[in-house]
């Protein structure tokens, strides 16, 4: 179910202080191999499973959207502007990953509006069994999030595939023990120093997410502090 994100959110803090993450089970990563990851937009790759990402040292990506409706009424940048810079920004944090030479399918779909039916059919195409796919939670409380997860648990089913769901806006809008997460699913990634500054790196790679593009209001940073300090922990978390 989409869910409003709005307000500063629960605050990283709240989730430090929960002692049910220490407790969750370790993802074994000898089965990764090149994992498909899907993107809904240009950084939710990098926020949920950049670390993941930098421990493994390869990736397919599948870059959904270009983003392009970030900011709605910008004064800055035109939305085909801001889709170009987004591809590069995405090519840029690859890069710093140490992922250059990962291969990217750029479907191009509206920001805002996935045809699910049609990337269901392009993910079935791209994965095998026992393939890792890596894809925004099914009810992360963003629709096209939520899309990319329905696309991906569909096309998973149909081919045996692996599915893992990375959560992005639920750790804004649920509380910890929130019954409308299914915590008992959930894996932890830890990630050495290495990864941390890899997925630090990367992150910064996407000045149009994290900073102003201008004073006016319509071009606010979507990513402020209080929103990146729940993606600077010293681990990850899938559902599996």
């Amino acid at each position: 179910m989409v869910r409003p994100i709005s307000g500063l959110g629960t605050p990283e803090q709240q989730w430090e202080a929960w002692p049910a993450i220490q407790g969750w089970p370790a993802l074994p990563l000898g089965d990764a191999g090149t994992p498909l990851v899907v993107a809904p937009h240009p950084d939710d790759e990098i926020l949920g499973v950049a670390g993941l990402l930098a421990l493994l040292g390869t990736a397919e990506l599948v870059a959904v959207t270009d983003g392009e409706a970030s900011h709605p009424g910008s004064t800055v940048h035109s939305q085909d502007e801001l889709a170009a810079i987004r591809r590069d920004e995405t090519t840029e944090a690859l890069r710093r990953l140490g992922l250059q030479g990962a291969v990217e399918h750029r479907l191009g779909h509206p920001d805002g509006k996935i045809d699910e039916d049609a990337l269901t059919s392009a993910l079935t195409g791209l994965l095998t069994p026992g393939r890792w796919c890596l894809a925004t939670w099914r009810e992360d409380g963003h629709p096209d999030h939520e899309a990319v997860g329905r696309a991906a648990a569909a096309a998973c089913a149909a081919t045996g595939a692996v599915l893992l769901e990375y959560p992005i806006w639920a750790w804004h809008w649920a509380v910890p023990d929130d019954p409308r997460v299914p915590w008992r699913k959930a894996y932890r990634i830890d990630l050495d120093l290495g990864a941390r500054e890899a997925k630090a790196a990367a992150i910064a790679a996407f000045p149009s997410q994290i900073a102003a593009l201008g004073p006016e209001p319509a071009d606010a940073a979507i990513l402020p502090p209080h929103v990146l300090a729940r993606f600077s922990r010293p681990f990850e978390v899938v559902l599996r």
